[in-house]
């Protein structure tokens, strides 16, 4: 019980003496202490956010050059895998699989379609506004500067890329092949799993 006494009357004391530290500065200075403090403790606040916001990561449209890769105009459009696009069903024994082999696939770096004597298979694209495309496939209506863009769903291809005309920047030029486990590759690239993650949350938006 006297430890408690003491203890409270230490604390007692100890509040007293700031206090009146505090009203002898602020006498001394002129200085409004409570301001003061307000306004200290409002720029901590500013200087944190600041430092919160200058770490989040650029979105991948912003976070390259884009310039220093050759670019190309071209008629892009949307596609599925479905009937409406390739005339295949489900239970086709070819139903998802591209002209080079791989899966369709909507990623970072998603399969697109083209006509192969302008970008040929394996070439590596940005495409503003849909991300990375690697050329996987070919098309009967995909001639000269023109590039299908994978989707999911017909939705999808209506409601978030329909037919634009559009500057694509050429990262890689294809060798003509493309691999299951190459195409994993760019999408599982450690140095690119921020903008993925990116990608994979705008997608479930």
């Amino acid at each position: 019980m006297n430890n408690f006494k003491n203890w409270t009357k230490r604390f007692a004391m100890t509040v007293l003496f700031l206090m009146a530290i505090l009203v002898t500065v602020q006498s001394i200075t002129g200085i409004d202490l409570k301001l003061f403090i307000k306004q200290m403790v409002e720029l901590e606040a500013h200087a944190a956010s600041n430092a919160a916001s200058s770490e989040k990561p650029k979105a991948l449209e912003d976070a390259f050059d884009w310039s220093k890769y050759p670019k190309k105009t071209v008629i892009a459009t949307g596609y599925t895998a479905g009937y409406e696009s390739t005339g295949k069903n489900e239970s086709h024994p070819e139903y998802g699989i591209t002209y080079s082999g791989v899966k369709v696939k909507r990623d970072l770096y998603s399969t697109v379609a083209a006509d192969l004597s302008v970008f040929p298979i394996g070439t590596i694209l940005f495409i503003p506004g849909y991300g990375y495309g690697v050329v996987a496939d070919k098309g009967g209506a995909i001639k000269g500067d023109k590039v299908d863009l994978y989707y999911e769903t017909v939705e999808d291809v209506y409601n978030k890329w329909g037919k634009k005309e559009i500057d694509v920047y050429i990262i890689e030029q294809g060798n003509g092949n493309l691999t299951e486990a190459e195409l994993q590759a760019l999408n599982e690239d450690k140095s690119m799993q921020v903008f993925r993650q990116q990608f994979i949350g705008s997608e479930r938006k």
